[in-house]
C-alpha cells in the first residue's frame, strides 16, 4: 500500500467508498466520485513520490560525505561496494556484509573496521563473534523518512503523525522536511 494512503486512511476510505457508487454508472455523481478518487489517488503517488525524492537525496548526501570520511576509496574495493549498500542495509554482521557485497569475509571485515573507526558504524553487540554493526545515520534517515510519511503535510513539526511512527529523540536526527 502507498504508505500516504494509510496516512491518508480517512481521505482514502471515503474515495474508495465513493468509487463503489451505486447508481447508472454514467451520472454526474458517479463521474465526481470517480474523480474524487483518482485525484486522491494521484496525490498519493505526487506525494509517495516527493518522499521518496527526498529520501534519496538524503542517502545520497550520507554516501558521499562517508566516502568523503572514509577516503580514499578504491573503486571497486569491498568499502567501495559496502558504502553503496549501507542505506538499504543499516544492520548487519561481517557475514552478512560479505554475503551482500560477494567479497571475502577478510576483505568485509577490513572495511567494516574502517567504517567503525570513522563513526559509519557502530557495534550492537560484544565480543569477537557475532559481532552486528549499525549504521545509526542511516536509521536516523530512515527514521525520518518514516516520520515525514506519517505526517499528512510531511512533517511531524507542524503536523502530529496520524500513526504510529519512531520516536525523533535520537542526537542524530534531522528531519528531511
Amino acid at each position: 500500500m502507498n504508505p500516504t494512503l494509510a496516512t491518508w486512511s480517512d481521505s482514502y476510505i471515503d474515495g474508495l467508498t465513493r468509487f463503489r457508487h451505486v447508481g447508472p454508472p454514467d451520472s454526474g455523481r458517479a463521474t465526481d466520485d470517480l474523480n474524487t478518487w483518482v485525484a486522491r489517488f494521484a496525490a498519493a503517488c505526487a506525494r509517495a513520490a516527493e518522499d521518496a525524492t527526498a529520501f534519496e537525496l538524503r542517502a545520497a548526501e550520507l554516501q558521499e560525505s562517508w566516502r568523503d570520511r572514509v577516503a580514499p576509496v578504491r573503486a571497486n574495493s569491498a568499502l567501495d561496494l559496502l558504502l553503496g549498500k549501507l542505506v538499504g542495509a543499516p544492520i548487519l554482521t561481517v557475514a552478512t556484509a560479505a554475503a551482500l557485497i560477494g567479497r571475502s569475509f577478510p576483505a568485509t571485515n577490513a572495511a567494516v573496521e574502517r567504517l567503525t573507526k570513522a563513526g559509519i558504524l557502530r557495534q550492537l553487540t560484544v565480543g569477537r563473534r557475532n559481532r552486528a554493526f549499525e549504521s545509526p545515520e542511516a536509521i536516523t534517515a530512515f527514521t525520518a523518512l518514516e516520520r515525514r510519511l506519517a505526517s499528512p503535510v510531511g512533517d511531524t513539526r507542524t503536523s502530529d503523525p496520524t500513526r504510529p511512527v519512531p520516536s525523533n529523540s535520537t542526537p542524530e536526527y534531522h528531519p528531511l522536511a
